[in-house]
């Protein structure tokens, strides 16, 4: 591990060690579950060190590629998302490729005496429709030998649409006759004592489990990493954030998608003086998951809902109908890839997670040269859809300022976290208590509440 471990710490590789020997049944599943600052990650990183010493590979997935960019750093060993390694892909030019069929099925797990481990478990959904969970379940365990660590926070934000996380409970493998261990990590690091950040997490987590649950306590005293201001001084709190980590490496994370488009315009026209819709070196998130733009790209095998992309060059822009789009150069940094894409800037201004149902209209008509509010126009060629760049421009939002769901999965070095206008009654909710954590704990050097209630602030 590189440091004393703590006797936590030291329960969890012995538990880890058990789970990873021929004694345990290959059809278990380790649940992991751990507060921010416990060390758990460092202890998956010796894991992985550990593990060929004993004749097994470990392979490292996360939800998202920022995650995996996280996970990777944390343990130096590669990591790619979990869309990636189990999903087969038609391959360019191939009939599955030419009918838009993307991603065509569960990719066979040829690995043996391998031990996949799962970061940001917490996210992984469990949707009847198209189950990722299932499918990464399915994957693994039709390898050879192989078993499967699920690492997360019960804490932080469930998927969304859900009220827990069901890649975390022992009861979602336990119905599908798999055995599962589970270890939880609840003592906090030495780090933590110094770390403003850390000790609101752990103020929080722990709160948590109290029936009922109290109002929150933030402390900024007698902590440098962590300050609370008014909305009034955001501008230039913000500005100097800016110089100091650039946009990139700062992140304002807010409770809704109309909030995160007030903050982007406001930051865009205020703070960066940027009179254009778009500018070149300006940060993007991405709204919704797209397969169209890396179907020949290598190393990228598509495009997440809440990457972030860096505008690289802008080549032009263009209307069709009421829809406005964009042709750019994206660098994708948790890839380390810049693709030449179209990108609908109609999408920017959107006070919803993607399209209204209007603008998604417009976009149709757009492309299929329906005039817009014609009725029954007849049905749709869905070959030509899923292959023309417009109806696959990417969504694309301002990444100035993002939902606390979109911000789930990566680290920024400074996070502002806007508490403004809160309703008394949500501060002691199971929501709110979440959605605070989960914010709290994106900051790595730096954490700012913004205006946040007098009575949880100290």
């Amino acid at each position: 591990m590189g440091v004393e471990p703590t006797r936590q710490q030291l329960t969890l590789a012995a538990a880890l060690a058990r789970y990873c020997s021929p004694e345990t049944p290959q059809d278990s599943v380790f649940i992991l579950n751990g507060y921010a600052g416990t060390g758990k990650t460092t202890v998956i990183g010796a894991l992985v060190k550990a593990l060929p010493d004993v004749g097994l590979k470990a392979v490292l997935l996360a939800p998202t590629g920022r995650a995996a960019k996280v996970l990777a750093a944390h343990a130096a060993h590669s990591a790619s998302t979990i869309h990636r390694r189990i999903y087969r892909h038609a391959a360019p030019g191939s009939p599955g490729s030419a009918a838009g069929l993307y991603r065509i099925g569960i990719a066979e797990n040829r690995s043996s005496n391998t031990v996949f481990i799962v970061d940001e478990a917490s996210m992984i959904a469990d949707d009847p429709e198209g189950s990722l969970l299932t499918d990464l379940l399915h994957y693994v365990f039709t390898g050879t030998n192989c078993r499967l660590i699920l690492s997360g926070d019960t804490a932080q934000l469930p998927p969304p649409g859900s009220d827990f996380s069901p890649a975390m409970a022992s009861e979602t493998f336990r119905r599908i006759g798999l055995h599962v261990m589970r270890a939880t990590m609840t003592a906090t690091v030495r780090q933590a004592a110094t770390s403003g950040i850390l000790y609101n997490a752990t103020l929080l987590r722990r709160n948590l489990q109290e029936t009922p649950i109290p109002l929150p306590r933030l402390r900024q005293r007698p902590f440098a990493d962590v300050s609370a201001i008014t909305s009034e001084d955001l501008l230039d709190a913000l500005s100097s954030a800016y110089s100091e980590h650039g946009t990139i490496g700062t992140l304002l994370i807010t409770r809704s998608n109309s909030r995160a488009v007030k903050f982007n315009l406001a930051i865009r026209s205020q703070i960066l003086d940027y009179e254009t819709e778009l500018a070149p070196g300006e940060p993007l998130m991405i709204a919704k998951n797209n397969y169209y733009w890396t179907r020949q790209v290598k190393g990228m095998d598509f495009i997440a809902n809440g990457d972030t992309a860096i505008v690289e060059r802008i080549y032009g822009t263009e209307m069709r109908g009421d829809v406005t789009f964009a042709d750019v150069a994206l660098r994708f940094p948790d890839h380390d890839i810049t693709i030449d894409t179209k990108i609908l800037l109609s999408s920017l201004y959107c006070e919803a997670p993607a399209l209204t149902p209007r603008v998604a209209d417009d976009l149709l008509h757009a492309v299929t040269d329906y005039p817009p509010g014609s009725v029954n126009p007849g049905p749709v060629p869905v070959v030509d859809l899923r292959n023309d760049t417009y109806y696959n421009a990417l969504q694309v939002k301002y990444a100035y300022a993002v939902t606390c769901h979109k911000a789930q999965g990566g680290q920024w070095q400074s996070v502002f976290v806007d508490m403004a206008a809160l309703q008394p009654d949500a501060l002691t909710s199971l929501d709110f208590y979440r959605w605070l954590y989960t914010a709290t704990t994106r900051a790595v050097d730096r954490l700012t509440y913004i205006s946040p209630p007098e009575q949880i602030i100290d």
